[in-house]
Formats: C-alpha cells, structure tokens, sequence
C-alpha cells in the first residue's frame, strides 16, 4: 500500500520501533509527550511499536492509560505464557515456531478498541516482512488485528501470518525503527520510540561469539541510520531516550529474554523520567 496522494500532509509524527518486551519504554515517552502537549497526526510502528502505536491510534486521550494497564499487568496477558510442554507441542507440529499467536491475537481483541484501520481515531500505519516478496508491505487500510500479527510476527517464535497471497514475518526484519516512512508521509516533525538499542554503540567484536550479534545489529540498525542521515535540514527528529544503562548493550543476553515481564513497570519510569528531561529541554516545562 502506498500513501494516498491526496491525504493531507501531517505535521506531527510518532514512529514506534520494534523491540519485544523492551516496548514498555514507549508507555513512559508517550507519557512524557502527553504531559508536554505533543499530540500527533501520524502514528508509525514497527512489531511490539505497531501495537502500542495502533492503541495510540484508536484513542490517543487515554492510550496512555490502558498501556500501562496492560504493560505493568502484562503476565496475565503475555502472548508467550505456554509451558514447556506446550512449546515443545507446538514446534514439533510446524518445525519452525514454538507459539502459536492465539494469544497474542486475544489480547489484542481484549484491549485494542478498534478492528479496522478506518475505526482508528489517528492515522496509523505498521510494516511486515513478505516471504514471497521479500519485501517491506505497509498497512494503513482494512482488517487491523491480522496486519498486527504479521508485523509481530517474530521468526522462530510465532507463526507466519498469511494476508492476500503472501506470508509475512516481523516488522522489523524490514524496518526496525521506520523514521523513513514518517518522512515519506511528509511530517515535519518526528519523535522516534525506539527501545534502547540504538543509544548503545557497537564495537568490533572480540570474541567468535559476538560476531553473529553485531551483525545482527547492522542489519536491524542500518535502514535508521540511513533514513536520520537523510532528514531534511526542514524536518525535526527527535530520539526520546530511555534512560536505561543496563541489559540493552548488543551482547548483554538480557536483552533476548522474551518472556521476562519482571522489569516493565521499571523500565516504563526509566523512560518517562528521561524523556520528560529531554522534552522540558526541548519545548519548556509542561504546565500545570
């Protein structure tokens, strides 16, 4: 799908990228842009982003809200709850994911208040990967829940989600943190939820165990750094820090700990305060 040529151009993005349980830091940026009165016109994402992003999307007046209601009690929801035996069932059955995506599908039917991209209250978009194609595919139109689970649709983890003719894998196979497409869409404002790797450097591996890490983060970082490169000297972006130091340095293992829901509550104020920080900076003390 392509952006409709005569929608009118926005002027205030949120692009949210991918990170899996890492996503709850978002919850605590979109907080801190409520409290300092940034209300966008265009909502992008990627995986886990697309998610809170279309809960954005469908009510911005109290995303905020129900995100952290959903994220600070997310062991009653989590979409990857099975047991041992349960995964165990489930990959001998396809030979190529451990979960079925029944969960994550009922969670989305449970909190997402809207089933359509034309019910969504704020333009929103999310991106899969296509199998047959190998290719990027946005959404932005039609059936929400199914575009939801392909973008989430994490390899090895979950199923491919089949839409029209085509399988589709996670978002951020294609475009992790898709600043581009923010600019594609003509805003002029953009303000990037990413989840805490990109504020990490990479380093020359030294160790025969870290060389397939760091490039896996060339792969996942390379498309954002290519799309900051390019924003116009017209445009702003701004990167909302997490405030987070530890466990999201591209070979700390806690960062692939899918099921660890322990830290998100944490995780959520580290974000808010830090972002609240770099907002005042930016814009001035939110009032009241």
């Amino acid at each position: 799908m392509t952006p409709a040529q005569d929608a009118p151009r926005p002027e205030v993005a949120v692009v949210l990228g991918g990170g899996g349980i890492h996503g709850a830091v978002q919850i605590g940026m979109l907080q801190a842009l409520q409290e300092h009165g940034v209300r966008p016109d265009l909502v992008v994402g990627t995986s886990v982003g697309a998610i809170n992003g279309a809960m954005l999307a469908a009510r911005p007046d109290d995303a905020v809200e129900r995100l952290r209601s959903l994220w600070t009690n997310l062991a009653e929801y989590s979409p990857f709850e099975a047991s041992l035996l349960e995964r165990a069932t489930t990959f001998t059955r396809s030979r190529i994911h451990l979960h079925g995506n029944h969960r994550l599908r009922r969670l989305l039917l449970s909190h997402l208040p809207a089933r359509t991209f034309g019910a969504l209250e704020l333009p929103f978009q999310c991106v899969a990967a296509s199998i047959e194609r190998a290719a990027a595919q946005w959404f932005d139109d039609g059936p929400l829940i199914e575009a939801l689970l392909a973008t989430t649709a994490v390899p090895g983890l979950l199923p491919p989600v089949v839409i029209g003719s085509d399988h589709y894998l996670d978002g951020g196979l294609v475009d992790s943190i898709p600043v581009g497409r923010a600019l594609e869409l003509g805003a002029r404002r953009i303000y990037v939820l990413q989840v805490g790797r990109v504020e990490q450097p990479l380093t020359v591996p030294t160790r025969a165990w870290e060389v397939g890490l760091v490039a896996f983060e060339i792969a996942r970082r390379h498309r954002f750094v290519e799309a900051m490169s390019r924003v116009p000297d017209d445009v702003e972006v701004h990167v909302l820090p997490t405030g987070i130091t530890e466990g999201m340095d591209y070979n700390d293992p806690a960062q692939f700990r899918y099921r660890d829901t322990t830290r998100a509550a944490e995780r959520l104020q580290s974000a808010y305060l830090a972002s609240s920080v770099y907002l005042t900076d930016l814009v001035g003390a939110p009032e009241g």
